[in-house]
């Protein structure tokens, strides 16, 4: 063979390999719900009055809004959208009270499901025939979409409206389950059903089990469970072992501080830690939003010394000092650790906060992440229950919180299991 020829063979055997790894990717991109109610010419929305719940997360694979297919479909009749937590266009941030309004781009009325009140009511209602849920989830509990979802479904099952579920994929697969189950007295807008912290549930998986299982609880908790008329508009592709890098899916932010799929998979593993007022700085505020610790009076190095002393399965961490742009520490140097899992399945990704924390005490007895003048409330209500905070806080040794925290895992998994839609 001449070695004129030489040069040339690798570059075909790239362009091979690109071509295939390009078909397996298309290939194994997966369908959301939307894009499958599309190809079946939205049948279930035919002569039908139509609602829709949903934010800026709802999109096809070519980023064209749920709103805006519905809206151009010629055989639906969209008449009203309905915002949850940041809004139908996700421009209210954490918390923000939203009013009822008229959209500018398409002149529906929208009506707020995270002002006034968090459950539609029949006035919002009226007219409706049928109410589209589509949101991309996180596949944390505390999360309030999916208590959004539970509300508007009870409302519906009161006023005999059909409500039709997108599925979208668990950010975090359909096999991560962690936390403990909420407790009597604990439950809230932040821990809405009796289920795991990580459930393990696309959202249609997850509405299923809610009608189901009669999880669907009044805000005042004080009235019975409320069934719908549910319908789940399955994906295609999609697989239980699926983290949403393997969707082919593109990320759109489903609220301003989960801005990829990766934040999404650090909430869990950090979050709760956030809740706590003044302790440590978790990202919020830079561009690392829930994927790091630190604080000003931190040694990272030590701190990072104390981490890999664990030998945390799947878990990494690397030194950082940064400055938060706003928050309580805005334009301080701060220092810690950012954290990575270099295997999720493998990771005990909602422990991962309780072993920093733990970290934190033996290196500063001082500054424990429970003191009588830490606010807890809503740690207590993200965690279901106040025993994590009064076991872990004797000791803040994560061996005092394990048994409670995964003890409800297996049979939430085993009961779960009935209602999915995937393999």
């Amino acid at each position: 063979m001449s070695r004129r020829f030489l040069p040339v063979l690798p570059a075909r055997l790239a362009l091979s390999v690109c071509l295939l790894l390009l078909s397996l990717s298309l290939s194994a991109s997966v369908k959301p719900g939307i894009e499958v109610l599309r190809e079946r010419n939205f049948d279930l929305l035919e002569g039908k009055r139509v609602g829709l719940v949903t934010n800026p997360s709802g999109v096809d694979r070519q980023l064209k809004s749920t709103i805006d297919i519905l809206r151009d479909a010629p055989n639906v009749n969209l008449v009203a959208l309905y915002g949850p937590e940041h809004g139908v266009r996700g421009d209210v941030w954490a918390g923000g009270k939203i009013e009822d309004s008229v959209d500018k781009q398409t002149g529906l009325p929208v009506f707020s499901l995270y002002g006034a009140t968090r459950k539609p009511t029949p006035q919002m209602l009226q007219g409706i025939d049928v109410m589209v849920y589509d949101i991309q989830d996180v596949g944390t509990r505390s999360y309030t979409f999916i208590s959004t979802l539970g509300l508007v479904m009870r409302t519906c099952g009161e006023l005999g409206i059909e409500v039709v579920v997108l599925d979208r994929p668990n950010p975090l697969s359909g096999l991560k389950v962690e936390g403990c189950c909420v407790q009597e007295g604990f439950f809230s807008f932040v821990s809405q059903y009796e289920i795991p912290y990580l459930y393990g549930l696309t959202v249609g998986e997850l509405a299923v089990l809610i009608n189901e299982e009669g999880l669907n609880r009044d805000q005042k908790g004080d009235q019975p469970p409320v069934k719908c008329t549910l319908t789940v508009v399955p994906m295609e592709g999609w697989s239980r072992d699926m983290l949403y890098a393997d969707t082919g899916l593109p990320w759109v932010l489903p609220s301003p501080n989960i801005p990829t799929a990766d934040a999404a998979k650090a909430y869990p593993a950090s979050g709760l830690c956030g809740e706590l007022y003044g302790f440590v700085q978790v990202g919020i505020g830079y561009t690392l939003p829930f994927g790091v610790f630190a604080a000003e009076w931190i040694d990272a190095d030590a701190l990072k010394a104390r981490l890999d002393s664990l030998s945390l399965p799947g878990t990494a961490f690397r030194t950082i000092q940064y400055r938060p742009m706003t928050g309580s520490s805005a334009g301080k140097l701060i220092y810690g650790v950012q954290f990575f899992f270099t295997d999720f399945q493998a990771a005990r990704v909602t422990l991962t906060q309780f072993y920093v924390m733990q970290a934190l005490a033996e290196l500063y007895p001082d500054r424990k992440a429970f003191t009588p003048a830490r606010r807890v409330g809503l740690f207590d209500k993200c965690c279901g229950t106040d025993q994590v905070r009064e076991r872990f806080g004797q000791r803040h040794r994560v061996e005092d919180i394990e048994a409670l925290w995964m003890g409800d895992v297996e049979a939430f998994r085993k009961a779960s299991s009935r209602y999915w839609l995937y393999r």
